[in-house]
């Protein structure tokens, strides 16, 4: 079984929404990063000098190769990515081997037949 990672980087208020999107997807786990910082192409607004944005969260699933791409799609709908400049981003990468997985291997070996 091949895995890919999906990372989702997401307002803070949209955690628990994303996580739960991505799970009715298919996920069978995640990790949560809090508190992370970042920019895109425009710059922060500021008010005397301190930023004015919310925290962003770093959210991570080790997903089945085959379940990844309609994950990813959930996540960047729920997420509102492509809807509203700044909401945050999602991508995955190929994932060459992994460790303490196996549990989740047994579970989603099912779940893959049925979408191949």
């Amino acid at each position: 079984m091949h895995f890919k990672l999906l990372v989702a980087l997401v307002d803070d208020h949209k955690t628990n929404a994303v996580m739960q999107a991505a799970r009715t997807a298919g996920a069978t786990g995640v990790t949560v990063i809090s508190n992370a910082r970042g920019e895109g192409i425009e710059e922060r607004k500021t008010f005397l000098g301190l930023t004015l944005d919310t925290q962003r969260d770093v959210i991570m699933f080790l997903v089945e190769q085959h379940l990844a791409r309609h994950i990813l799609e959930q996540i960047c709908t729920i997420g509102e990515f492509e809807s509203n400049a700044g909401a945050g981003i999602a991508f995955q990468l190929d994932v060459e081997d992994a460790v303490g997985v196996l549990r989740q291997v047994d579970q989603l070996q099912d779940t893959v037949k049925k979408e191949i």
